[in-house]
């Protein structure tokens, strides 16, 4: 039978529903500095106790998850689901790469966010409303439930199934690894792709313009508008990489945001930024 066709056995089954129920938490401790690495650490707690009987093995393992991490909650099981496998063939290979695990959860995140906001965010609760309005303004009680209905019921079977095809995925990629031999095949490009996730999350999340305007001969010309022709999103780029030095130099988290809303105020203040 193929691995795609392969049915889960009993214990696998309630795995499956255990991470299903604990990936709800996903969002349950959100922050700036790890985002939703909390939530995702909690959501595999049910294979990490499953996998790892030492105690000290359990810590590393949850530890290793609260790395940062986001991407769309209906559809994070996929991703733990992948997390899964690796995090068995882990606790079974004493030889296994466990820096695996993270660059391939990094690399995952950014595209399947983009697929869930747009399915579920971008058609879903769309369609949903406008059911459920057409509804509501006629005064029927039908309004609210069944958009609750038409949102809800694709999420439960997307999450949990996505947890399935996620494990199962896991499994196939492993066991085709351990065959052929591919596995830092496989993990460069996770890292490649990761980092090019990180980037794009740099470029887009961090918002970093100069307000300085030189007055030359009479004529107006705005720095921004000459940064933006020679170094598009120049300034993001420079203070993110600053914040990574000062992580770097043992900065705590806390300090460099109080850092940045120091920037931020001030320069504004100063008619710099």
């Amino acid at each position: 039978m193929s691995d795609e066709k392969k049915k889960l056995n009993k214990d696998e089954k309630k795995l499956m529903r255990e991470i299903f129920w604990s990936s709800f938490m996903l969002e349950a401790s959100y922050n700036y500095e790890r985002q939703q690495a909390l939530g995702f650490s909690i959501g595999m707690w049910p294979a990490i106790k499953r996998y790892y009987k030492n105690k000290n093995d359990q810590a590393e393992a949850l530890e290793r998850h609260m790395n940062i991490f986001n991407t769309t909650p209906h559809v994070v099981t996929t991703i733990t689901g992948v997390a899964t496998a690796l995090e068995k063939e882990a606790s079974q290979n004493p030889k296994f790469d466990k820096n695996i695990i993270n660059n391939v959860k990094i690399g995952l995140m950014g595209p399947f966010a983009g697929i869930g906001d747009s399915l579920f965010w971008g058609t879903i609760r769309i369609i949903a409303v406008g059911i459920g309005l057409s509804l509501a303004q006629q005064g029927s009680i039908l309004g609210p439930i069944l958009f609750l209905l038409l949102f809800n019921v694709p999420h439960m079977v997307i999450r949990y199934y996505g947890g399935v095809v996620g494990y199962k995925f896991g499994t196939k990629i492993m066991d085709q690894a351990n065959n052929s031999g591919i596995m830092q095949k496989i993990s460069k490009g996770a890292t490649i792709v990761g980092l090019m996730v990180i980037g794009a999350m740099t470029a887009s999340m961090v918002k970093l313009e100069s307000s300085l305007v030189f007055n030359v001969g009479g004529e107006k010309i705005p720095m921004q508008d000459y940064l933006n022709q020679i170094f598009p999103l120049l300034l993001p780029l420079l203070y993110t990489i600053f914040m990574y030095y000062l992580l770097k130099k043992g900065m705590k988290p806390t300090a460099i945001l109080l850092i940045t809303i120091v920037v931020g105020i001030g320069g504004s203040l100063l008619g710099i930024i």
